[in-house]
């Protein structure tokens, strides 16, 4: 069993299609249930679908408790963006920001490390690059998400001997319909597709009796 969040578009929606093509059961989370349907209808009769909203805990306790058994592989897809000088960014905006960013991750992983620390859990946790490197115009998305890798680092140290595991994954600019509600006017032209990212993601998931692969950065070539 897999559980995506952010499956309803973009690189989650193409996790899950992947994942179901390898024969895998897949929960798939979404706030929008017309958009989950369309994912499930491809995912070969794979996967089941839960409207949640991750910057509310009880919603999130409440997906968790809709897994069947443990899961081997939680992907973390969910996030928004927000651009622009700080000076002209509205607040509400920025408060959206930080729920659909660093507070449903932290909720999600709060939810991921009570039920499974002790168990083989895979728990991957995508972000960006802008969690890497700093970038003008993109103060406030830039803060979240450096929250997050901060978030997951820690993290790492509280589970340091258990079988638990967490993945960070860094991904560059991807044409997704992200950038429609991001306030930046941007070429995606140059940018991956979310299918193309998916596909590196995948095939870079895997790991050994004595290894994995703990953080993963996907850029574009130009």
């Amino acid at each position: 069993m897999i559980l995506i969040t952010g499956a309803s578009s973009g690189l989650g929606a193409q996790i899950a299609q992947r994942y179901a093509q390898q024969g895998k059961s897949l929960l798939l989370s979404g706030r929008d249930q017309q958009r989950l349907q369309q994912v499930k209808d491809n995912c070969l009769g794979k996967a089941a679908t839960h409207v949640t909203d991750l910057a509310e805990a009880k919603s999130v306790s409440t997906l968790f408790d809709a897994l069947p058994q443990p899961p081997e592989l939680i992907i973390h897809c969910a996030g928004s963006g927000y651009f622009g000088p700080l000076t002209e960014q509205q607040p509400q905006q920025i408060v959206a920001l930080i729920n659909n960013n660093l507070l449903s991750a932290t909720l999600v992983l709060q939810q991921a490390v009570k039920r499974y620390q002790d168990q083989a859990v895979t728990v991957v946790v995508v972000m960006s690059t802008a969690a890497q490197v700093a970038k003008a115009g993109e103060s406030s998305y830039c803060a979240v998400k450096w929250g997050v890798r901060g978030l997951v680092e820690s993290l790492r140290l509280e589970l340091k001997y258990k079988p638990m595991k967490l993945v960070a994954v860094y991904p560059g600019g991807m044409a997704t319909e992200f950038w429609q509600t991001s306030g930046k006017d941007i070429d995606l032209s140059n940018f991956m597709s979310a299918a193309e990212a998916a596909q590196m993601l995948v095939d870079a998931l895997q790991h050994s009796a004595r290894g994995f692969v703990s953080d993963i950065t996907i850029n574009r070539t130009e």
